[in-house]
């Protein structure tokens, strides 16, 4: 392959760290473990991947990267001491929030402080309103804040205004006297998030600011040690489901939040949309099953469902992300015995280091992997590396058969497994019963390291009678940086009624707000804009997102919008609607292209005892890339391979596609 042509996709996760390495000849894989200083890590699965590829680092050409920086720093409230700058008696918005309860029937429940603790919310004399400005900042308060910024010894700063989303320039005056006064970042609400809302948007900027320093300072270091090699400067994948540069997560930090989860979305879009076009499926579930957690989302129409709102560690942020519903239940996942006498599975993981029993590295925990082994669905080479050990895992599952009241080992692993599926099976309702799909109408895409384990049982819950589980499926997310768009989004309200709208107004926010989101890609030249209207019935609180034409038509708006109430809420009205924001996204596409596989004619590794349910089968054990297109495996079987082990469970069969994908059916059904 030339120097400089392979790609490069590396996605940290809580546990491991996952490689796809793209070159002439096909897809190289590899799983190391996440370390501390991540960027250690990445760089140890950059050199395994390119040692199998047989190429050195400095013959990749593109590199690709999601990371856990910025939600680690939210969810363990490990970010930057932040200052948060505000109008003159609006310093509490952010602990004030909506004034509503986490969970309405528990008395008990505590809301998260905020990020941002009093003594570091500073005021400053101005009002704007939507119409311009009323009171200007001068020089003097500009001074000010600057020196009690100082004292609080903040590392970051969020400024936010009253209504700078729609006139920013008292806001702007503020930011730009900040950073020339003070040699630390500062994140501004109307470049963040130009909507109205005043929680929502100063929200937003606080955890920007909050998670800035820590992504900057990571993304800083792992380009020095990429360059090192040879590597290009990453681009960093968005929780909006595109890449953009690095220069531009260092600046919009809060964009990176939820990167990998984003990425396997889109992996599993990409991997399975032959199988939903071949059978007539309303749409996919994606069910990713790491080490630490367990993601699930929904693709329709080949694209990943869209939210323009998410909540991380108790933190609103409203940016536009892939939808996704994380549940703390993953391979690593620890088992134990409640007060009660309850087994319970996670949320606790027992992470990389020491990881399950399994492993050998000191754990002394049962988890869902060490469940798995006990029952005969894991067994080998853990990433062709880390041999795993029975012996270790039957150990710690006797002592919680003991404490638990099960008879042994084996059933104290099958209740971890039973419990373990219970918990995701209630994530997918979630995404489907509760917000007005049938699950048995989509497919199920299994993936990460351990989701193949469980696509059938949790389909097999479901009535979902298709499971996807793609070649690359311990990897899968890695394998979505690869596929997915560069893509910036930009946002501005602009409230008005659409039966009043002044269309030239329209075109006009929709043309800057357009010109904004290309400025953001690397190629402004290149990239093409898709607009969107947020809408709501008049007294309405909340909106709904649909296509807008361009050039704008409120008649056609109207009719989408009221489509897509109609599905949300079950019904319609003559009220009249409201355009309250517009949206547009820039994107360049890029592609993975078609990924050779051919199998092997002896796939074959021989047997060993699995439970399923009550019963003890003899199963056979396959190697997962071995099996020649069109192969029909049935179960009960084991497909092991170096990222992921697939299990096919008794009345199910599975079936290898072109591409090596698996198609799980039960009972037989073609693929």
């Amino acid at each position: 392959m030339e120097t400089g042509t392979a790609r490069i996709g590396v996605d940290v996760g809580g546990t491991f760290t996952d490689v796809t390495l793209r070159t002439g000849d096909g897809l190289v894989t590899a799983k190391v473990a996440t370390t501390p200083e991540q960027a250690d890590g990445v760089m140890r699965g950059i050199e395994v991947a390119c040692e199998r590829g047989g190429i050195v680092p400095a013959g990749i050409g593109e590199f690709t990267h999601a990371t856990t920086v910025p939600v680690n720093a939210l969810l363990e409230r490990a970010g930057a001491q932040t200052a948060l700058v505000t109008t003159e008696g609006f310093r509490d918005v952010v602990e004030i929030g909506r004034q509503d309860r986490p969970d309405l029937y528990d008395r008990s429940v505590e809301r998260p402080d905020p990020l941002i603790p009093r003594r570091r919310r500073l005021e400053v004399d101005e009002r704007a309103t939507p119409e311009g400005v009323e009171r200007p900042v001068t020089e003097e308060a500009i001074e000010r804040v600057a020196g009690e910024i100082r004292e609080t010894g903040a590392e970051s700063i969020a400024v936010a205004l009253l209504h700078a989303y729609a006139t920013p320039d008292n806001e702007a005056r503020l930011a730009e006297g900040l950073r020339d006064r003070l040699p630390i970042p500062v994140s501004v609400s109307h470049e963040v998030l130009a909507a109205f809302r005043e929680y929502e948007r100063t929200a937003t900027t606080a955890a920007d600011a909050y998670v800035r320093p820590a992504v900057d300072a990571y993304l800083g270091d792992l380009i020095e040690q990429v360059r090192a090699a040879g590597v290009p400067t990453p681009q960093v994948m968005g929780g909006n489901g595109g890449v953009a540069g690095a220069d531009r997560a260092r600046e919009r930090a809060a964009t990176t939040v939820l990167s990998g989860p984003a990425a396997g979305v889109v992996g599993a879009a990409r991997a399975a949309e032959g199988v939903a076009a071949d059978r007539d499926l309303a749409g996919l579930v994606t069910f990713d099953m790491g080490g630490t957690s367990s993601d699930v989302s929904l693709v329709r129409d080949g694209e990943a469902e869209r939210t323009a709102e998410t909540t991380v560690g108790g933190v609103p942020i409203h940016l536009p992300m892939v939808d996704v519903t994380t549940v703390g239940s993953g391979g690593g996942s620890v088992a134990r015995v409640d007060s009660g006498g309850a087994l319970r599975v996670g949320p606790r993981s027992a992470g990389a280091e020491p990881g399950p029993a399994c492993y050998g590295r000191g754990g002394e925990e049962p988890t869902v992997t060490d469940a798995a082994v006990e029952l005969g669905y894991a067994g080998g080479k853990l990433g062709g590396e880390l041999a795993l050990e029975p012996d270790r895992a039957t150990a710690v599952l006797a002592e919680l058969a003991e404490a638990g009241g099960f008879d042994t080992a084996a059933e104290a692993a099958a209740g971890i497994y039973r419990v373990a599926a219970a918990t995701m099976t209630r994530t997918i309702r979630e995404v489907t019963v509760e917000a007005g799909h049938d699950p048995r109408e989509f497919g199920l895409v299994a993936f990460g390291g351990a989701g193949p384990l469980f696509g059938a049982a949790l389909a097999d819950r479901l009535g979902i009678g298709t499971v996807v589980v793609p070649l690359q499926a311990g990897v899968l997310s890695a394998m979505g940086l690869l596929a997915a768009d560069e893509e910036v989004d930009a946002v501005r309200t602009l409230r008005t009624r659409l039966a009043e709208a002044d269309l030239e107004a329209v075109e006009a926010a929709f043309a800057a707000v357009g010109e904004r989101a290309r400025k953001g890609l690397r190629d402004p030249d290149r990239g093409t804009v898709d607009r969107v209207a947020d809408c709501r019935y008049a007294g309405q609180s909340f909106e709904l997102s649909v296509p807008a034409p361009d050039p704008f038509d409120p008649e056609i708006v109207r009719d989408r919008f009221e489509d897509a109430h109609e599905r949300a809420y079950g019904y319609r009205t003559d009220d009249p609607v409201e355009l309250v924001t517009l949206r547009a996204r820039a994107s360049v596409g890029r592609e993975l292209g078609p990924i050779p596989y051919e199998g092997e004619e002896s796939f074959e590794r021989g047997t060993r005892k699995a439970r399923f349910g009550d019963d003890v089968h003899e199963t056979a054990v396959h190697d997962r890339r071995g099996p020649p297109i069109g192969t029909t495996i049935d179960g009960p079987a084991v497909l092991e391979g170096r990222e992921s082990t697939t299990l096919v469970p008794p009345e199910w069969t599975a079936t290898v596609r072109g591409d090596g994908t698996l198609v799980l059916t039960e009972g037989g059904e073609s693929a």
